[in-house]
């Protein structure tokens, strides 16, 4: 006879918002890494309000989580603001430590033959006195799946930075972190990963512009 049964349903998705924070004075010049006192520059804050402006279409957004940092902070107060809510810092946010690379300037940094190593085989380096890339991966894949636990079947907002969603969107995907490299989020992009049990699924990524209930996203 034939199985009858229903398929079981899947579970219910947390939808992941992962932005990324607006643009600063530093941005493309310097490696800020987590040195204090970098706020938002005026594109940075329009950005941030830019980012709030595409989020208001959501109907629910549960919580809004950022890193500790003033320019990831800055950004998602904008969020939190439109939707009256707290913003709540979440240390595994954080911005890769880049040890004594902090402060660097990338014309300079691109010159050592170290570069070459993070771009093409960043899982087999750690910056002198800082994180490995490695280490930032766990880091970040651990503290959303808390995220995610803690708030099962809703969305959040999570503000970080690049190289840290870079890594979670290569975890999502199931690619090896020697290429993550190859994905660019851009300053005020948004990521949208949905969540399940069974496997994470990719909505968009480093979106910048245009209406984000055509993705399907509640």
């Amino acid at each position: 006879m034939p199985d009858t049964r229903r398929p079981p349903r899947p579970s219910p998705a947390t939808l992941v918002l992962l932005v990324r924070h607006g643009q600063t004075s530093t941005t493309g010049v310097i490696l800020p890494g987590r040195a204090p006192g970098l706020h938002l520059s005026d594109d940075g804050r329009r950005q941030a309000e830019a980012v709030a402006t595409r989020l208001a279409g959501i109907k629910h957004i549960a919580a809004v989580y950022a890193s500790p940092l003033e320019r990831a902070r800055e950004t998602a107060a904008a969020v939190a603001r439109a939707r009256h809510l707290a913003v709540r810092i979440e240390r595994g946010l954080l911005e890769c430590d880049f040890g004594e690379w902090t402060g660097g300037k990338l014309a300079q940094l691109g010159k050592k033959p170290e570069w070459q190593v993070i771009q093409r085989y960043p899982s087999g380096f750690r910056f002198p006195g800082g994180e490995s890339f490695t280490e930032m991966q766990a880091r970040i894949t651990s503290t959303l799946a808390r995220l995610v636990e803690r708030h099962r079947g809703n969305t959040i907002v999570v503000v970080s930075h690049a190289d840290p969603i870079k890594a979670a969107v290569a975890h999502a995907l199931g690619i090896h972190l020697d290429l993550f490299q190859r994905i660019v989020i851009a300053t005020g992009s948004i990521t949208a990963i949905a969540y399940r049990r069974e496997s994470p699924a990719i909505l968009t990524v480093n979106s910048v512009n245009g209406e984000l209930g055509a993705l399907g996203i509640r």
